[in-house]
């Protein structure tokens, strides 16, 4: 598979009220196309080789994925904090990021037309805030955290959410978020894994080396029983939702 590109959003992203620089991470899957698209949101400890390999992993899998950088602008001590924030609130900056990696993929010739996105802890969040706003045709949301206002999930598109039992942040958000989507007529399929916490489709530890004992008490990292279930579902359902071509393209 060809590696990583990292290319320029910033055209974009800035006259969209976005980040006057950003960068994205695209993986293409290997043969001729056309693919469906899959804008990729990372964790709240930003671009990493575990987020790369996330990228690649869809690629595989036969789609476009394009990863934003949100912290790309100024890094993950300066973004972090009011990113977090923009994926609780539903505006920010980070979402015309996510909107112009949607653009791009929307743009690029061997591209369906049917876009998706998934997310990974924060990123999760904006997945799920974003499932709504009818830009996306379906939606991967990785342990994040709901929103404030679960009615916003209103007339969202299909949603695929795994969660894990042991998260103590996130403990009875699975329920919370079956619940409403089947309330709200939402085409869904979440699912808790027991015996997993966050972060667990990581394939390997992350952050900081000093703190990841305690990011092991707290019951964080890979676990790969669950990760392995939990991509077939997600395959499975971007399968469904994401492979017919959409009408959007010819519009874009």
């Amino acid at each position: 598979m060809p590696p990583v590109e990292s290319i320029d959003l910033s055209s974009l992203s800035a006259p969209a009220g976005g980040s006057s620089r950003l960068t994205g991470h695209l993986a293409r899957p290997e043969g001729p196309g056309p693919w469906p698209g899959v804008v990729v949101v990372h964790e709240a400890l930003g671009v990493d080789d575990v987020m790369l390999r996330q990228v690649e992993h869809l690629a595989r899998a036969g789609y476009l994925a394009l990863m934003p950088d949100l912290f790309t602008q100024g890094g993950t001590r300066r973004c972090l904090i009011p990113t977090m924030r923009a994926a609780l609130s539903g505006t920010g900056r980070a979402y015309h990021d996510i909107e112009a990696a949607r653009s791009h993929l929307l743009a690029l010739p061997a591209c369906t037309g049917a876009v998706g996105i998934i997310g990974f802890c924060m990123g999760g969040s904006f997945a799920l805030m974003t499932a709504g706003r009818g830009a996306f045709q379906a939606a991967a949301a990785n342990y994040g955290m709901l929103p404030k206002d679960l009615d916003t999930l209103a007339g969202a598109c299909p949603v695929v959410a795994s969660y894990g039992g042991k998260d103590r942040a996130l403990k009875g958000a699975a329920t919370r978020l079956r619940g409403s989507l089947h309330r709200h007529g939402v085409v869904h399929d979440v699912h808790e894994y027991p015996d997993a916490g966050h972060s667990f489709l990581n394939d390997a530890e992350v952050g900081p080396r000093p703190l990841r004992p305690l990011f092991r008490v707290m019951g964080m990292g890979p676990h790969p029983e669950a990760a392995a279930d939990a991509w077939r579902r997600i395959e499975t359902f971007f399968a469904t939702h994401l492979n017919a071509p959409h009408t959007e393209k010819a519009e874009s």
